[in-house]
């Protein structure tokens, strides 16, 4: 790399230059554990998602794909007994998609945990900034597809924080949210 000053502002070209080599590093990890990268997203996805999110149809949603090329993911996850399929108890005809233990020990080893480790240890004020360019990155990339935003409850405009002796509340499907369930990512979300 070369040696700048640190008021030197890199091109924009360079700067995307070292998030695509990152985007190729992080991918290459992901072939691992007999696990393809597609795999390993799911995994990830359903670890970080809220109760309405755990569908097939979501999961499809959040990794860009298609519906059939989902099932095949959901099929090989499930024979290599990382992932349960669990009929939807709110509708019979859906099903529901959960990480089993060992899905959970896979995510344990997950080979980006190293990285998730390497941000840890930047400053507070280089993590805000990165967290703050990758989020509005990811926002225009968003917009421009037409993606789901797939935030939390707390940046949701259906989102009604607890008052007084009530609980948390989702406006979209009016339906009670746990304390828990308000860090997770949603498929209803809409940003405020």
């Amino acid at each position: 790399m070369v040696a700048r000053d640190e008021d030197d502002v890199p091109s924009a070209a360079e700067s995307l230059a070292k998030l695509a080599r990152l985007s190729r590093l992080l991918r290459q990890a992901d072939h691992s554990r007999g696990l393809k990268p597609v795999q390993w997203e799911a995994l990830r996805y359903l670890a970080r998602c809220n109760v309405l999110s755990h569908s097939p149809g979501a999961l499809a949603r959040f990794l860009g794909s298609t519906k059939g090329t989902v099932s095949q993911t959901v099929i090989a996850l499930e024979k290599k007994g990382l992932i349960r399929k669990q009929v939807d108890p709110k509708d019979s005809r859906g099903v529901q998609l959960y990480l089993t233990e060992a899905g959970h020990q896979h995510l344990a080893d997950d080979d980006l945990n190293v990285v998730k480790a390497d941000i840890a240890e930047l400053s507070d004020k280089t993590r805000r900034r990165l967290d703050r360019a990758l989020e509005a990155l990811l926002e225009q990339a968003r917009l421009r597809q037409g993606e789901p935003s797939f935030g939390t409850c707390l940046t949701c405009r259906y989102y009604r924080e607890a008052s007084p002796g009530l609980s948390a509340h989702c406006m979209k499907v009016n339906a009670a949210v746990s304390t828990e369930e308000t860090t997770l990512m949603c498929v209803e979300h809409v940003g405020r």
